[in-house]
């Protein structure tokens, strides 16, 4: 795990990543805070590309609590089964939408312990719901900014929870509301697990990652 980087470093960095794409976006597909709810759900394990492939035809006939529950556990699977863990996935699913319609109306809560009562809500998932649907600057860390945090020295720390506290605490708060979405981009196609990309990194000068490549 590296040090943390001093405020001059991440500001830099924050910069460097926002004139390389200002408005970053997340990747799943989505057409409101349900189906975002649904799709961040689907995700646990899987791809985004994979969950995207699975959801383009369920949400066509299933974009609501109601209309999920009239799917019913056996029509969500038919779409899902390509999904990894997709039977517990599809109960999770079932259950979180009948909590909706009978509690909230059939509307997605915007707080973050109401989201994480859900069934398969955890909070990585509330954080992406609440920055990606109500722009709220919520850090949802995955195994991406995990390792880029930790290596770099943006945002290290021993948990997840520790990261996420890194992020808040050490990124200007003027970058808060993208940073996640910068730091999960720049993990997911440059700083990648097995061979990063160290020779075309927009950081490189200032990351603090050792066992840099060419």
């Amino acid at each position: 795990m590296a040090r943390q980087l001093d405020y001059h470093k991440v500001r830099e960095i924050f910069a460097r990543f926002e004139a390389a794409e200002p408005e970053p976006k997340g990747e799943l597909e989505h057409v409101n805070a349900y189906t975002l709810v649904v799709a961040v759900a689907l995700s646990a394990q899987a791809t985004d590309v994979g969950v995207n492939k699975a959801t383009r035809d369920l949400f066509k006939v299933a974009d609501t609590p109601q209309k999920m529950l009239d799917l019913g556990e056996e029509g969500l699977i038919q779409h899902i089964k390509t999904i990894g863990l997709y039977r517990n996935k599809a109960k999770h699913v079932i259950k979180l939408s009948r909590i909706l319609v009978e509690d909230y109306g059939g509307e997605v809560p915007n707080s973050r312990a109401a989201l994480q009562s859900l069934p398969g809500v955890g909070r990585k998932t509330a954080n992406v719901v609440l920055n990606m649907w109500w722009h709220y600057p919520a850090q949802a860390v995955d195994t991406h900014i995990f390792r880029v945090g930790n290596r770099s020295g943006i945002c290290p720390g021993k948990t997840v929870d520790a990261v996420e506290r890194a992020i808040e605490d050490n990124v200007p708060v003027d970058f808060q509301r993208h940073a996640h979405h910068w730091l999960i981009l720049h993990g997911r196609y440059t700083c990648k697990a097995r061979k990063p990309a160290c020779g075309t990194c927009l950081i490189r000068d200032l990351c603090l990652f050792e066992d840099k490549t060419l």
